[in-house]
């Protein structure tokens, strides 16, 4: 068979391809007579026909133009700027990947094609079988067949992708776990189905949530009462955790595998879909936005407080994309786009770190001469919960009298803060009395269950030193299946109903001073900027209760969040904690003394350093949509950049 070969595009010269010997393994002497052209192009030229004869407006790798005849078989179009990248994206030579796509264009001609799943499998085994023959692997293994070793390999990924957060926070793990999944999921030439993609993913997505959020059933064994009765769905609830780490934590993967783009634009793609994972969660069931990717650089403050610049989002952002396009540069590291991609992100992490460094020299200016207590009680949950309304009435007044005892001499104490549900009866918002308050004649946060109106709340209350209310907040974002049962065939231990959202409070003290804080009851202050708005406020001051975790990594974590709250809001955290971590965290995220978990004690301290931060001055909303136009910004520029 005759080839003709035209060089449309001069630098297809430099390359030593025999498209003869290509063009007639696949046709053999049947065509001996037969002629063929094979046209050497760009995507300029690719991209006009695609859309003049295809109605396709945009480049592809190759064209065929069939012409029906046994001699003249007809044309291939083959774009040397698609096949570069692919072969790139691929980490195969341009070589092997022109070869395929002159095999594929013949099989064109001879009248294969690839429209359903059993022509494309029919034309796509004729097609290895050929390139066999040149010595040239399959190009469809990474597509077609995903050996089960690489669902093993990814479902390791996300078992071990959570060890970078607290307590273990190794983060080159999790660096490295994104990694390998991104490798095996998003790398490879070819396009792949959205069900395909999402199945291979399926596995890391799963192991990653499980991993992350097993500490969860762990309240179901707190209380013997309570195991009795919600024992059965602890495998049902891990099971259930593996489904929405199927459907949540899969989307990034998917949207860069499925989406067919140039390869410069897939990090871009990727840490976008990070990013939307985790606003994503900010809604689902309330919300459950649990260590962002952003949290294994709290042990780096100069990173970490880039929080304070553009939030848990920005950062993961950066992370992610750095991620990402490490990937493309170890597979293919010739390919210059790559490098424009780090680049990119890397301006957008030193940026990020400029601003980190002036946050947390202002988190350190200044000083309070209000004294604000701690008061850590470890009273077990059994002991507060039973089902003896004699006992129960006892063992609350007993509570108060340890409650006052415990918090010692407070004669040089301003505030004493308790954790949640500390205070053992039922207040009524309007009308009760703080007998705590009146016994230290001091003014008491504590945590309360509140009723009013038939409603019961989960509180923080404010008392004076007389022991009158002067201000309670109800507790906004309740947790799931823990507070309240947002699916109605699974039961939850209460029913609580839901606060008004954020609000200031202010604390007058009888010697004149005065403290501004953002209350937040347990894990709502995971809620970037939920707490605090644009408000001028010295503290936020977190009442919480993790003995339903214990000593596991959620209690730790738990604290982590606390620390991104305060660098992304640039407002000092007084936290008090039932069982532990009770701490004063700084506005920089820093830990500046803490109660660890299980010790009884009290913790005093004084708060300073509240700023207003750039993230806190625009907000979540706005923020996401800034990182979203980058991300899509930057995958502009690098798709027009993405030439060669």
């Amino acid at each position: 068979m005759k080839v003709y070969v035209n060089y449309n595009n001069k630098s297809w010269k430099k390359y030593n391809i025999d498209f003869e010997k290509i063009a007639n393994a696949v046709v053999g002497r049947k065509y001996k007579d037969a002629e063929v052209s094979i046209n050497l192009t760009d995507d300029k030229e690719i991209h006009r026909l695609n859309k003049m004869y295809r109605n396709v407006d945009k480049a592809t790798n190759v064209l065929s133009f069939e012409l029906g005849d046994d001699i003249l078989l007809g044309d291939i179009y083959i774009s040397l700027d698609t096949v570069k990248r692919e072969a790139a994206d691929a980490g195969i030579s341009v070589e092997d990947h022109v070869a395929h796509m002159v095999v594929h264009g013949m099989f064109h001609l001879l009248g294969y094609d690839h429209l359903t799943d059993a022509e494309a499998e029919i034309m796509e085994g004729k097609e290895i079988s050929v390139l066999k023959k040149l010595g040239i692997k399959n190009p469809y293994e990474n597509d077609v067949k995903f050996s089960w070793w690489k669902y093993a390999l990814c479902a390791l990924f996300g078992a071990v992708a959570p060890l970078g957060y607290a307590p273990f926070n190794m983060w080159w793990i999790t660096v490295l776990a994104i990694m390998g999944a991104y490798w095996v999921l998003c790398t490879g030439d070819g396009k792949v189905g959205f069900w395909r993609t999402w199945l291979r993913a399926v596995p890391f997505g799963a192991m990653y949530a499980i991993s992350m959020f097993w500490w969860t059933t762990n309240s179901i064994y707190v209380v013997p009462e309570l195991t009795q009765q919600f024992a059965i769905w602890t495998v049902p609830i891990l099971i259930g955790i593996g489904i929405f780490g199927a459907i949540i934590f899969t989307i990034p993967f998917v949207l860069t595998r499925c989406i067919y783009i140039k390869t410069g634009v897939k990090p871009f793609l990727f840490a976008g879909g990070c990013v939307f994972v985790l606003w994503l969660r900010e809604w689902f069931l309330t919300g459950f936005p649990w260590n962002p990717i952003s949290n294994i650089m709290l042990s780096f403050p100069l990173i970490s407080n880039s929080m304070s610049l553009f939030g848990a989002f920005g950062l993961t952002f950066v992370i992610t994309g750095l991620i990402a396009v490490v990937v493309q540069i170890l597979r293919a590291p010739k390919y210059r786009i790559n490098w424009f991609v780090l680049m990119f992100f890397t301006v957008l992490l030193c940026g990020g770190i400029l601003y980190a460094n002036k946050n947390i020299s202002v988190s350190n200016i200044g000083d309070s001469n209000v004294v604000v207590r701690i008061v850590q009680p470890v009273t077990t949950q059994a002991r507060k919960i039973s089902l003896s309304r004699a006992d129960a009435l006892n063992q609350a007044k007993l509570r108060v009298d340890e409650l006052v005892k415990l918090s010692g001499d407070v004669r040089d104490v301003d505030l004493i803060v308790y954790p949640e549900t500390s205070y053992p009866f039922v207040l009524r918002k309007y009308g009760d009395e703080m007998p705590i308050a009146i016994k230290l004649h001091k003014p008491v946060i504590v945590g309360s269950t509140v009723f009013d109106e038939g409603k019961v709340y989960n509180s923080l209350v404010l008392a004076n030193a007389k022991g009158g209310i002067d201000d309670v907040y109800d507790k906004s974002h309740l947790v799931p299946f823990g507070e309240y049962g947002p699916i109605k065939f699974i039961p939850a231990p209460a029913n609580l109903t839901a606060g008004d959202g954020a609000r200031i409070m202010p604390v007058r003290m009888e010697s004149g001073k005065n403290l501004l804080f953002a209350p937040a009851v347990c894990y709502e202050i995971l809620f970037s900027g939920a707490v605090v708005k644009n408000d001028a406020v010295d503290a936020i001051i977190n009442i919480t209760n993790d003995t339903w975790f214990g000593k596991t990594p959620g209690t730790y974590q738990h604290l982590d969040m606390v620390r991104r709250a305060s660098i992304e809001s640039g407002v000092p955290v007084i936290r008090a904690n039932y069982s532990g971590i009770s701490a004063f965290v700084g506005a920089d995220g820093k830990i500046i003394s803490q109660l660890p978990i299980g010790q009884i004690g009290v913790l005093d301290g004084t708060v300073h350093g509240s700023h207003m931060t750039v993230y806190r001055l625009l907000g979540r909303d706005v923020w996401f949509l800034i990182i979203m136009f980058i991300a899509f910004l930057g995958g502009f520029i690098a798709y027009r950049a993405d030439k060669k």
